[in-house]
């Protein structure tokens, strides 16, 4: 995966294409990646002693590897990233 934690991404295909954001959590068993503010998802949390309400949280879920592209800024759109091979 040329992905890493901290990288600008856009997305390519799905409900959020064409959103760019910023990779917090990589994946690489998965495939997955978690982009901040792509794919939200609302999780209820329990009342506890300190929130005896509870409340509904809205939070980043993870999306495919390949539905998001590494962000160019100068370039205005997504690249193609390439691995030098070793040896």
């Amino acid at each position: 995966m040329k992905l890493r934690k901290g990288d600008t991404v856009i997305v390519i295909s799905g409900n959020d294409r064409g959103q760019t954001g910023t990779v917090q959590e990589v994946m690489r068993e998965k495939n997955r990646v978690v982009v901040e503010g792509i794919n939200l998802r609302y999780r209820h949390r329990k009342p506890t002693q300190q929130n005896p309400q509870g409340e509904r949280v809205r939070l980043e879920s993870s999306i495919n590897a390949s539905n998001v592209m590494l962000y160019d800024e100068k370039a205005k759109k997504g690249v193609r990233k390439r691995i030098a091979k070793e040896g």
